[in-house]
């Protein structure tokens, strides 16, 4: 058997079976793995499925004007906590001079989203000075998450199980203490404040403790002792209005809540703003067991001053050595300090799930906006108009996939099997990935999506003519089908490549510098064509490979639409022999 020529892949041409093999192995899988998660459809943008609209105006803050650069800063940082859920789809917009448009697809979380959407006051970190529960269950005592510093182990997780207040030990008051005892308790927990914040805080304003001594510190403090006694945090006409109007350096006061029950705080004055937080992630720590942590990254005085007031927090008692994490006038985390957290870095843990980590770790990364924002409208989108025309588009695609399958049974024939089975596999495998990538990224199916996935018909289709006409212009030149077949490949690889390359290359490009659904059309562009190329190289190539040893295709059936004489083919060249010379005679 004579060995192959150089440049030549004997295994290509071989063992084809391997290829198909291994992309039916692919395919096998991820269906297996769509039919595992429960997600046997893509999920569906707000344009298709319908979801939540919410409109917010928005309100001047102290330093801060209503204009297009604080609108765009507010959008932009709206828009990364929204999509921090996953890449939902979501759509955050400005609408007029003061208002922001936040559609949130159906099958996000469209309550955490809210939530997170909404909450638009700014960030801070307040030493807690008392807190108690309220409202008619009021739980015995338990630990709060904890928070460490990045160079030591954090302390063992408690029994928290929120990403917001924990359930906490406290020195104030017991659930059943009178307005006197109450009172009391607030009084003593202000006089013992040394201000912590004075060292951390660049304010110069006393806290109301620091001034307890004057009548105006004294009437502060009457007010504040008023306020947390009659605080019932159970009523949420009571939580709205906790700490409203209160500046950052004055003491407050707040609500929380853990496991369905509410608890009230009295805060002291804020020690570090959330715009001194660089970033915040959730992470799972698997080498102390501590499971879903939070991590945080402050900016330079963000980490001096969180290092003075841990530092002072560390030397205190329950619950006088929580620190509150305070968005909006609600304690989202409290957790406790053992500590001087220095080196501008620290982990919260406690018993997180990745949701509640997740959302804490938003709340810290986009929690400071340049402007306040007030909730005008919350509405639910209906899809009956996207579902109209979503229907108009599956037609419309369907119409013109029927077109091309025609005009390649009318002109390929025979051939146009082996571009339908590859129409076929890139079609489930499109299908089975975009249904997998719902619930693994966030990603949701719009109208301009589903025009991507229409135009990448086009666009496989082409590949495969550009291949079958290199096949058939070998057979032109005179050779039989299976030396055409592997000849032809180095050629149309080539142009495949190129062409492919330029439609992903503009599909990114347009997904970078897009927003909202054209971002859609953009990701599922160049999704199909990553998956052209895959589905070319492993199975269109291979599968033409086996073909072209069956009779059908090999003896050039006029229905294989590899016909030479249809093709017009030229007889191959052969070498003639030249007749041989009249032998000469020797004369006598």
């Amino acid at each position: 058997m004579a060995a192959p020529k150089k440049g030549r892949s004997a295994s290509a041409q071989s063992k084809p079976g391997r290829s198909l093999a291994l992309i039916l192995i692919a395919i096998v899988a991820l269906t297996g793995g769509m039919f595992l998660s429960g997600h046997t459809t893509p999920r569906l943008g707000i344009d298709l499925a319908g979801g939540t609209s919410i409109t917010l105006e928005a309100k001047a803050d102290q330093g801060s004007a209503i204009n297009k650069a604080n609108m765009n800063t507010a959008v932009d940082i709206m828009n990364r906590r929204v999509n921090g859920l996953g890449v939902s789809e979501a759509e955050v917009q400005t609408q007029g001079d003061k208002n922001i448009i936040v559609n949130i697809p159906k099958g996000t979380n469209s309550k955490e989203a809210r939530d997170q959407v909404g909450t638009t006051a700014k960030l801070y970190f307040r030493p807690v000075l008392a807190q108690e529960a309220t409202g008619a269950a009021a739980p015995s005592a338990s630990p709060s998450p904890s928070a460490s510093g990045s160079s030591s182990a954090s302390p063992s997780p408690s029994a928290s199980k929120s990403g917001a207040s924990g359930e906490k030990a406290t020195s104030s008051s017991s659930p059943s203490a009178s307005a006197t005892t109450q009172g009391r308790a607030v009084t003593d927990a202000l006089k013992a404040d040394a201000s912590p914040s004075a060292s951390a805080s660049a304010s110069s304003s006393p806290s109301p403790s620091a001034s307890s001594s004057s009548d105006t510190g004294s009437s502060a403090d009457a007010k504040l002792q008023a306020q947390y006694t009659a605080l019932d945090c159970s009523k949420k006409s009571a939580r709205t209005k906790a700490g409203e109007g209160a500046k950052p350096e004055d003491s407050t006061v707040g609500c929380g809540e853990i496991d369905g029950v509410w608890y009230k705080y009295l805060l002291g004055p804020a020690a570090v703003a959330g715009t001194e937080v660089d970033e915040a992630k959730a992470v799972f720590d698997t080498q102390t067991a501590a499971g879903w942590q939070v991590t945080m990254d402050f900016n330079k005085s963000g980490a001096k001053k969180f290092a003075d007031i841990t530092g002072q927090l560390a030397q205190n008692t329950l619950p006088q050595n929580e620190f509150g994490i305070v968005l909006d006038g609600e304690v989202v985390s409290s957790p406790t300090v053992s500590q001087s957290i220095t080196g501008g870095q620290a982990q919260i843990s406690g018993s997180f799930t990745q949701e509640e980590a997740q959302s804490l770790a938003n709340m810290l990364s986009y929690g400071a906006l340049p402007l306040s924002f007030q909730e005008q409208s919350v509405t639910t989108v209906t899809a009956a108009l996207g579902g109209e025309q979503l229907h108009a588009g599956l037609l419309a695609g369907a119409i013109g996939l029927g077109l091309v399958v025609l005009y390649l049974v009318f002109y390929y024939r025979g051939l146009s099997v082996v571009a339908m089975a590859s129409l076929l596999v890139s079609g489930v495998l499109t299908y089975v990935i975009m249904a997998l990538l719902g619930p693994a990224i966030g990603f949701a199916l719009n109208l301009p999506a589903v025009c991507g996935a229409i135009v990448a018909i086009g666009i496989t289709a082409d590949s495969f003519i550009v291949y079958f006409e290199r096949i058939r212009d070998e057979i032109r030149e005179g050779r039989s089908l299976r030396p055409a077949v592997e000849r032809a490949w180095p050629r149309a690889r080539r142009t495949i490549l190129v062409s492919d390359f330029v439609s992903f290359l503009a599909a990114a490009v347009l997904f970078i510098v897009t927003v909202g659904k054209v971002q859609g059309f953009a990701f599922t562009l160049g999704l199909t064509t990553v998956l052209d190329v895959v589905v070319v190289f492993f199975f269109t190539k291979p599968l033409m490979t086996l073909l072209a040893r069956r009779k059908f295709f090999a003896s050039g059936s006029k229905w294989s639409g590899l016909d030479p004489k249809s093709l017009g083919a030229q007889p191959p060249l052969r070498r003639t022999r030249r007749p041989a010379a009249p032998a000469q005679t020797k004369e006598a």
